[in-house]
């Protein structure tokens, strides 16, 4: 059964990673063949096993937005755990009998109830008491199973969590006051949205760690029992050890060796007497049932010295102090940095250069200061952003002082345009992601886009930098050579100037010559009479460069890069007004990159998909039934190859 479910983990992510490109309109990875049969070995295996798993394509959830969440009062109440930090009072309280070790996950504890084989209901733990209503939530979670073999009324608890990638991959989409603080707080705003298709891209997970009922069952009284038939029913389960009092330290190690290298949140474990009547003869407190117990990691901590504080600006104007110091060894890792979060805190601190400060590992991954054992409370705060070198001023924010850059220019705040700058589309420069761009910031290495071909200055700080090394030092340092020589229109299009898509930038460079000094000087006038050129574009990019500051940025760039002379295929045909769509697998074109390049330096247009104003759709299979193609003939748009389309429109 658990590879059997595996089998399908893995079909399910195939088949929706295949349908998420094809419907993009980006290149197919799979045959429509190769679809169907997967999708039909899937619908196999769900009717032989009786699981049908969360996102299964075979099921397509709804999704749903609400105007608030319905509460549910819980029929019996769900208590905290008592806990212990102490490994010896853990061992003794287990007295003599056998228990179950698992993590202590830290997400969103949620209630599921099945009747006849299907999810009828999903509840959060709210405040033990009431929780809120989230089935439709649920049914988007990536591995919780829809439909499950056993048909009888079952109540399980699980806790909903988003992994520590997903966590940072989320946060690098959002701006900085919208950030979450931990992957808990963001699944629980992720749990409890309003709209499920919200929840659906947060890709959270679901850990089984309780059986409550299970109609007509029979667990020979052990509590693993329960987990192994959760196991059968589809579920995760939160990964487990058996232990007794003398094997506890050395499971609790092993758990504790593991941290490092976890991808989901854990804040300790728990154990779980596997004894079911002894367990429950133990009764509960007004507070805590006595068959489990939870244990919290005793925070290891270390005094080490304050050597400096890095002052990093980042794209909402914040200037966060972060705390340098002689490195030390905390929970098997050497640690050098902290966030110090404020101004509050580095007054609360008393913070000064040279200070013996205590830090530890907050739940053992996050470096924090603990206290600072001298408390000069020497440290000067700056007057100036470390970036742009405008005035920075203290704010008040939420009852807390934080430091602030009042320059509306500066390029901390500019990161979205570092990212553009940088993309496939534009300069093409591999290795730099909007963290690594957001850390090249901080260090000071980045005051304009033009110090982007600077940064071999710096190559000692970027290889000792969390995430680098030579290898991915020397990469960057390619890439960055690599993109010194580029396209008028790929340039134009890195300058991320308003409404001037790639297409756009090609159109408008077409039309006026590839002639960088007419362009950057075109009046609102000459670009409208561009066809496809509107007010807005042509506002846009003429307002750009009216900006002094903004023709400093292109000029500087220019010291930097080589433009390429766009040779013009004096075999194609002029493609002025016609739009193509391209779908498919490609013969004689590299790629569709390739050929969409081709026909818009002949003028034409290329869109992802096929309206009343598509011209032509090249797809090499045109007896093929993908939407495209079925679209293309309800609209009578002409289907033709890609060799057609060469032979026809003189493209090579």
């Amino acid at each position: 059964m658990i590879d059997q479910k595996k089998h399908m983990q893995d079909l399910v992510q195939q088949l929706n990673e295949a349908a998420a490109v094809y419907y993009q309109g980006k290149d197919e990875i799979m045959s429509n063949y190769d679809y169907d049969r997967l999708y039909d070995e899937l619908a196999a295996l769900e009717k032989e096993t009786g699981i049908i798993l969360a996102g299964s394509p075979t099921r397509r959830v709804g999704y749903e937005v609400l105007s608030e969440l319905p509460k549910e009062t819980h029929a019996a109440p769900m208590l905290s755990l008592d806990k212990t930090k102490s490994v010896d009072a853990l061992a003794s309280w287990l007295e003599g009998q056998t228990g179950l070790l698992s993590w202590k996950m830290d997400g969103l504890t949620i209630v599921l109830t099945y009747e006849n084989g299907t999810l009828q209901k999903a509840v959060t733990r709210g405040n033990g008491q009431v929780g809120e209503v989230i089935t439709n939530n649920a049914r988007t979670f990536t591995n919780i199973p829809l439909s499950v073999p056993y048909h009888g009324q079952m109540i399980l608890r699980g806790e909903a969590v988003i992994s520590y990638s997903e966590f940072r991959k989320i946060n690098e989409t959002l701006p900085e006051e919208e950030q979450y603080k931990n992957p808990r707080n963001l699944c629980s705003g992720s749990v409890r949205q309003l709209n499920n298709e919200i929840t659906a891209k947060r890709n959270v997970s679901f850990f089984a760690f309780a059986l409550v009922q299970a109609e007509g069952v029979d667990f020979h009284n052990s509590q693993e029992e329960k987990f192994l038939f959760l196991r059968e029913q589809g579920f995760d389960v939160v990964e487990y050890q058996r232990v007794t009092s003398e094997t506890l330290p050395a499971a609790i190690r092993s758990f504790a060796d593991k941290i490092p290298q976890n991808d989901f949140p854990s804040d300790g474990l728990v154990l779980l007497m596997d004894d079911i009547a002894y367990g429950e003869g133990l009764g509960m407190t007004a507070k805590f049932p006595r068959n489990a117990m939870a244990f919290k990691w005793a925070d290891e901590t270390a005094d080490t010295t304050l050597l400096e504080i890095e002052w990093s600006a980042s794209r909402t104007g914040l200037i966060n102090p972060v705390a340098i110091f002689e490195p030390v060894e905390l929970e098997g890792t050497t640690v050098s940095r902290a966030s110090v979060h404020n101004i509050s805190i580095v007054h609360q601190l008393e913070l000064g250069i040279g200070d013996t400060i205590q830090v530890y590992k907050a739940n053992m991954i996050i470096p924090q200061i603990a206290d600072n054992l001298t408390r000069s409370g020497k440290l000067t705060i700056p007057d100036t952003c470390p970036v742009c070198g405008h005035p920075a001023v203290i704010h008040h924010e939420n009852d807390a002082e934080v430091l602030f850059c009042e320059n509306p220019e500066c390029l901390a705040k500019k990161i979205k345009s570092l990212t553009l700058f940088v993309s496939r589309d534009a300069m093409n420069i591999d290795g730099l992601s909007e963290a690594t761009i957001e850390k090249f910031l901080s260090k000071g290495m980045l005051h304009e886009l033009a110090d982007l071909y600077h940064l071999s200055d710096y190559r000692e700080t970027i290889i000792e930098m969390d995430g680098f090394g030579e290898r991915s030092y020397e990469k960057l340092i390619t890439a960055l050579e690599n993109s010194r020589q580029t396209t008028l229109a790929k340039f134009i299009y890195s300058l991320g100037i308003s409404n001037i898509g790639l297409s756009n930038a090609k159109m408008i460079c077409n039309a006026l010559g590839n002639d960088l000094e007419h362009i950057r000087h075109a009046t609102v006038e000459e670009l409208t009479a561009i066809d496809g050129v509107g007010d807005v574009i042509a506002r846009s990019f003429a307002d750009y460069f009216a900006s002094p500051e903004h023709n400093k940025t292109v000029d500087d760039l220019l010291q930097e890069i080589t433009l390429e002379t766009v040779q013009t295929d004096s075999q194609a045909q002029d493609l002025s007004g016609l739009v193509f769509v391209i779908t498919g697998s490609l013969e004689h074109f590299e790629n569709r990159s390739a050929l969409k390049e081709t026909i818009e330096n002949a003028g034409g247009k290329v869109t992802g998909s096929v309206t009343q104003k598509t011209s032509y759709l090249i797809n090499n299979d045109i007896a093929s039934t993908s939407s495209k193609n079925k679209k293309a003939k309800e609209l009578g748009v002409p289907i033709i190859t890609e060799e057609q389309a060469m032979e026809q429109f003189g493209l090579s």
